[in-house]
């Protein structure tokens, strides 16, 4: 899945993969990628989409609250995971209600446990969703480190 996500963030269009799946299905089987992957990306992107896109409900400051993992969170999310999301809340780039669609879309990836480069690409994935401005340094820190990123 992690494949096809950098394939589509380098590729594709953010209202391209929203609205047209079934050329980005097409498209990604031209490229090489085997119907089971492009089906669990395209379903995990449909998650996303899901998600509302305005913020209905107003979180707590992150400088002035704690965020507690529940006992999921903390199988799925080693401590740098959730130590990256911290330092990506405190900065800035990360609103309370991105991170828990971050920490949502965490939880609906396949596998028992996500990697750093792993979740920064989920983390990468939803501010494209949400279309969220991103510089290209930040780009280039999420997107960084591609060969551990891309094993399932």
């Amino acid at each position: 899945m992690y494949e096809i996500l950098v394939y589509l963030f380098e590729n594709c269009q953010q209202r391209e993969v929203a609205y047209e799946r079934e050329r980005i299905a097409k498209k990604l089987s031209a490229a090489g990628f085997e119907h089971a992957d492009i089906s669990e990306a395209l379903h995990w992107l449909a998650g996303m989409a899901r998600a509302p896109q305005s913020e209905p409900v107003a979180l707590p400051d992150a400088k002035r609250t704690f965020r507690a993992f529940a006992p999921r969170e903390l199988s799925k999310l080693d401590a740098q995971c959730r130590g990256f999301l911290l330092t990506l809340e405190q900065s800035g780039i990360l609103t309370p209600q991105n991170r828990e669609l971050v920490i949502e879309r965490s939880l609906a990836a396949s596998g028992d446990a996500l990697s750093l480069e792993q979740l920064k690409l989920i983390a990468l994935m939803v501010l494209w969703n949400q279309q969220t401005p991103t510089s290209q340094l930040l780009a280039e820190e999420l997107f960084s480190g591609t060969e551990p990123r891309l094993a399932n």
